[in-house]
């Protein structure tokens, strides 16, 4: 036998080093990827900080837009409060009905009902926002006119099955002893749901609705088809057409002044630090939730 050959004392550790190998390879390609990804977000940030900077001042935030006059100091204080109130309506129109819908799906829903909503969910959430909008014109605009309405509940379509999808998450982390422990005592059923499961679940409720307004913020079609006619001025009323941020990009972006195209920057960067703070706050939130839900479950 050739003092060369391999002993099955060997082949093993040749085997376990091939493995490391390959498994520091692949850790290098994550990081590769992560620092791509990571390095992409940094140079959009810069790119738009920059473009923007010139226009991002008090003014932007304290005038209201008035047209394409670079002779007049102009802002986005109508944009930015228009978006607050349709965002604002579109939440309080999806946040309810989503909580629900999660409720009723991981709490009481037969299997088979619960898997056809689910499905439901997932679908909506796969539709695209463009046809969100043309179902909310020719369901409400063509009948009414635009308003800031119709454009949050555009916003509420799409922010529904987001927040259902992230609070039966959530629910499904709760520990069943919490709930036989209540109906042990005689508690109803639907009492236990309210009083005992849904407290445990606040942060992550919150970390979802979040995450959907993040998501909403920036839609422009929905906004395009049901809220573009608007005025010049502030207005409160989302029974008028109301100006918003995304909208507002869009038109200064095809203006010829490079003044409003500066303002379409700096939108663009309040969106985006809206987002990045939005995301922070719903990680923390998450995290948050992730402890209590931890605790009770002891």
């Amino acid at each position: 036998m050739s003092a060369n050959a391999a002993t099955p004392l060997t082949r093993p550790t040749d085997r376990l080093r091939r493995r490391k190998a390959v498994n520091r390879g692949m850790e290098l390609i994550a990081w590769v990827a992560a620092a791509v990804a990571v390095g992409i977000l940094v140079l959009l940030v810069q790119s738009v900080a920059h473009l923007g900077a010139s226009e991002f001042n008090l003014n932007l935030f304290t005038k209201a837009q008035v047209g394409y006059d670079p002779t007049v100091p102009q802002g986005l204080s109508n944009a930015f409060i228009g978006t607050l109130v349709i965002v604002g309506v579109a939440t309080a129109m999806a946040l309810p009905f989503g909580i629900l819908v999660a409720i009723y799906v991981n709490e009481f829903a037969p299997r088979a009902i619960k898997n056809i909503v689910s499905l439901g969910l997932d679908v909506l959430n796969g539709i695209p926002a463009i046809v969100i909008a043309i179902f909310v014109f020719g369901l409400l605009v063509l009948r009414h006119g635009q308003s800031g309405l119709a454009g949050s509940f555009a916003l509420a379509i799409l922010m529904l099955p987001l927040v259902a999808r992230s609070t039966i998450e959530v629910l499904a982390l709760v520990p069943n002893s919490l709930r036989e422990a209540s109906l042990g005592l005689g508690v109803a059923r639907w009492r236990t749901t309210l009083g005992i499961v849904l407290p445990q679940t606040i942060g992550g409720v919150l970390t979802g609705a979040t995450l959907a307004v993040a998501r909403i913020a920036g839609e422009t079609a929905p906004l395009l088809f049901c809220s573009s006619l608007v005025p010049n001025g502030v207005s409160w009323n989302p029974l008028h057409a109301l100006q918003s941020v995304p909208l507002a990009i869009f038109e200064l972006s095809e203006s010829p002044y490079p003044q409003d195209h500066a303002r379409a920057w700096s939108a663009a960067l309040v969106l985006i630090l809206f987002i990045l703070f939005a995301s922070l706050g719903a990680r923390w939130l998450a995290t948050r939730s992730k402890r209590k839900i931890g605790r009770a479950g002891r």
